[in-house]
């Protein structure tokens, strides 16, 4: 579990972005006045994030350098060919696809910034590019789950915990979702069958750049660990990096994912802490979807069947993504998204229907 600080207000003065009338035009440089934007405070250790939304680029560029004046660092993404992000990296960096579309988010560790100054160019690919033309599994690893709890504090994201809440937290904000959005969810499985589909709106536990899923030629810390195996895992099993984590303590335990209340209770049924298999959505490709439901804090029933009788095998949050497997005919069910007789089939076993998953495009039937 993690140790958040209490709620903190974000900054009550906020300059807004432009709107697509006045957006900015397309262009290589920019620089953004951040001095009066909001910045939402949370997370454990707390930082503040000013959201600086997309920019059009001029000439498609992989890589981005960004000077800060006062405190912060800036993340950046880019829009890959197949409308999603690859993950946050900390500037300057060089990102894994060459791209027009870049957002971009300043990360405070207590002061303030007034404003960024950004520069996108053409550079020697450090790693592979994302392939994103077939579609393909995400990465999965079996990992040590504990429960968030901590209802009523803030997460990284500006997200305020609800009593049994659904979404993760995993340590590297690489994979940190918006607030309100599912760009990073997961699929997480434990050994009863049961899986849900969440978000991840924190960080933790334990670290902040652990973003062990990665290959170690993309990994932030801790390079010559196995990929798949967490910093924590590591430390509190094998006495690496003489046993504590990147803020010198000895975990109490060798967990790489914390769930919220409901995603523990609720989606996977477990009652205590458990070994888990967490498939990091945002690592493959082909078809994708967002649920979304009428409640902010509400679930959609994944079955065993493409019908409302078929037995529950789990749960998909709101705004979490699902990657589509493939499509089938069934029960005809009304939900936000309309009426429909089409279910998906988003992993082997569990199927989900239409009328709740918005933007699938490309599905193929089963």
């Amino acid at each position: 579990m993690r140790y958040l600080l209490p709620l903190v207000a974000g900054t009550a003065l906020v300059a807004g972005l432009a709107s697509p009338a006045q957006a900015a035009p397309a262009s290589n440089e920019w620089a953004a006045d951040v001095s009066g934007r909001a910045v939402t405070w949370g997370g454990s250790p707390r930082t503040g994030l000013i959201e600086l939304g997309t920019h059009r680029l001029a000439q498609p560029a992989n890589a981005v350098t960004a000077a800060v004046t006062g405190d912060g660092v800036v993340d950046v993404r880019g829009l890959r060919a197949d409308g999603q992000w690859t993950e946050w990296l900390e500037a300057p960096a060089t990102l894994p696809v060459t791209t027009s579309t870049i957002e971009t988010r300043v990360v405070l560790s207590g002061g303030k910034a007034s404003r960024v100054e950004l520069t996108a160019s053409k550079a020697p690919a450090t790693v592979a590019a994302d392939d994103v033309s077939v579609a393909a599994a995400g990465r999965s690893y079996r990992v040590y789950a504990t429960r968030e709890g901590l209802v009523g504090g803030t997460t990284a994201n500006g997200h305020v915990i609800r009593s049994r809440d659904h979404f993760v937290a995993l340590p590297s904000r690489r994979g940190l979702a918006n607030k309100n959005s599912g760009n990073y969810s997961v699929q997480v499985c434990a050994s009863n069958g049961r899986c849900e589909w969440a978000p991840v709106w924190d960080v933790g536990p334990w670290n902040t750049k652990d973003d062990y899923w990665n290959a170690s030629a993309t990994r932030e810390m801790w390079k010559d660990l196995p990929q798949g195996k967490p910093e924590a895992q590591a430390a509190y099993e094998d006495g690496y990096n003489g046993g504590k984590d990147q803020f010198g303590r000895k975990p109490a335990n060798p967990a790489g994912i914390d769930l919220a209340d409901g995603t523990f209770w609720d989606g996977l049924k477990l009652t205590n802490n458990a070994w888990v298999t967490v498939t990091y959505l945002w690592t493959g490709s082909g078809p994708v979807g967002t649920v979304r439901t009428s409640d902010a804090a509400g679930t959609v029933n994944v079955r065993s069947g493409a019908t409302s009788t078929a037995s529950q095998v789990g749960i998909a949050a709101n705004y979490a993504q699902v990657r589509v497997t493939c499509q089938l005919t069934g029960q005809s069910v009304t939900g936000t998204q309309g009426t429909s007789n089409v279910w998906y089939r988003i992993a082997s076993g569990k199927h989900i229907a239409k009328a709740y998953v918005a933007g699938v495009s490309g599905a193929t039937a089963c």
